[in-house]
């Protein structure tokens, strides 16, 4: 017969992944509102520390003031970037439904330019005729646009969705940050786990969010910067497009804001404008790609500590699995990953 406690403790097991399995299902629609308002606690934690030292230990207040640091430096500058970017995509696609954007001009200039070789090997895929590469290359410029314009413009004009979850995440971060040391504290006694085991978990989650945000961030302005000036100077259209696709492409290691530039570049030395095409190809290799090489090792790699090849896919499997959201939730499930592997290594080793 099985002992009473063993029932009661299995039971209360039982009922403690029920309601914790609710609970998560309940907040699920909001998710990536708690998600950001948990990264900024954790960016923003030493301008709140700071905070309340100098207005004598007034969390509430200190967290007040955290949330509108948080307004001015993120959600403003975000919410002005999607309306350009809302803007410029709108336009981009008018001008390809318009049939205003002559790609029969610029793919005969490109296949007048290319080798006979590669427009066999172009017809081996069933891509030889100008009229089939023009139809594909015009469906996906329009999809590609009215996709970017459509969901900018929904967030942009600030739809009823948008601001509730932007609510949330505000009224989530006022809390986390001042009560977010007590809810470390909390969550550190009821954890089931050794206390070494959940304070090395709890700190590679804050060090992973750290870098990979933070750095990540940096990485991207700074790609999508010096890629969109570069752009209006040579007098592409839709430089704030462009950059801001940069931007989100250099989330990614390795290839990142190349799959702009490049093919930018190659189309610019093509259709025989060599200056730019240069130019263009040697800010790429020579600022953007250094800029990369330099800033990811230190800012990324080393607090996610994660191979180059493991960031990248866990990105890649990450946006695929949560959107946007998931270029911290990938790297973040990968390095728990490797850090619940690791402290199990070491206790194989010490037993």
């Amino acid at each position: 017969m099985i002992p009473r406690e063993v029932i009661e403790t299995v039971s209360f097991v039982a009922v403690v992944v029920i309601v914790t399995v609710a609970f998560a299902w309940l907040v699920l629609p909001f998710y990536g509102a708690i998600l950001w308002a948990a990264i900024l606690a954790i960016l923003f934690n030493p301008l709140q520390r700071r905070l309340e030292n100098r207005l004598d230990g007034r969390r509430g207040l200190a967290a007040a003031l955290s949330v509108l640091a948080c307004i001015g430096i993120v959600v403003i500058p975000g919410s002005l970037i999607l309306a350009s970017l809302a803007q410029e995509a709108t336009g981009l696609y008018n001008r390809i439904s318009s049939h205003e954007f002559d790609l029969a001009t610029i793919l005969e200039q490109i296949r007048s330019a290319m080798p006979s070789f590669l427009i066999d090997a172009l017809s081996a895929f069933g891509m030889g005729g100008l009229g089939e590469i023009q139809a594909r290359l015009t469906s996906f410029l329009g999809q590609a646009a009215q996709t970017i314009a459509t969901r900018a413009v929904i967030i942009g004009q600030g739809t009823a969705q948008f601001v509730v979850s932007l609510g949330v995440m505000l009224y989530v971060l006022f809390f986390l940050f001042r009560d977010g040391a007590g809810l470390a504290i909390a969550i550190r006694n009821a954890s089931p786990l050794d206390q070494r085991h959940t304070d090395h978990i709890l700190g590679k989650f804050a060090d992973v969010v750290k870098a990979t945000v933070r750095g990540n961030v940096i990485i991207a302005v700074i790609q999508g910067g010096i890629g969109g000036a570069a752009f209006w100077l040579l007098g592409i259209e839709a430089a704030l497009l462009w950059a801001v696709l940069m931007a989100a492409l250099s989330l990614l290691p390795v290839i990142g804001a190349s799959l702009v530039w490049v093919p930018v570049s190659v189309y610019l030395l093509i259709s025989g404008q060599y200056l730019k095409g240069m130019i263009l190809l040697g800010v790429g290799l020579l600022i953007i790609s250094t800029v990369d090489n330099l800033l990811r090792p230190p800012l990324v790699g080393r607090g996610t500590r994660l191979p180059d090849y493991m960031v990248l896919v866990s990105t890649l499997g990450g946006i695929a699995l949560f959107g946007m959201n998931g270029f911290v939730i990938g790297p973040l499930i990968a390095s728990l990953f490797v850090a619940v592997w690791s402290l199990f290594a070491d206790d194989r080793m010490r037993s």
